[in-house]
């Protein structure tokens, strides 16, 4: 599970094929709510893709990151970081 500072990011496609995948099935399919069917509010959520912004995020921190030089494994954990480097 996340920290609370942490992002959780994924490829934006990756991200919506697996939202059209539970809108069709209307049921979570990964998860704490694994198996629960989904709730309007939810379902409208999957429809509209809300966290792009956070996907768009972290994949241009991890790409800057291992443009700078950086392992992947360092790029990955800096793209997770929610908020500007300290």
């Amino acid at each position: 599970m996340a920290r609370e500072n942490e992002r959780r990011w994924l490829i934006p496609n990756r991200r919506a094929k697996g939202y059209a995948e539970e809108r069709k099935a209307k049921v979570h399919q990964r998860g704490q709510k694994e198996g629960k069917e989904l709730t309007d509010y939810e379902a409208g959520l999957r429809s509209g893709y809300l966290q792009c912004q956070s996907d768009h995020a972290g994949l241009y921190k991890y790409k800057t990151a291992l443009n700078e030089g950086k392992s992947k494994a360092e790029a990955k954990r800096i793209s997770r970081q929610i908020g500007k480097k300290k």
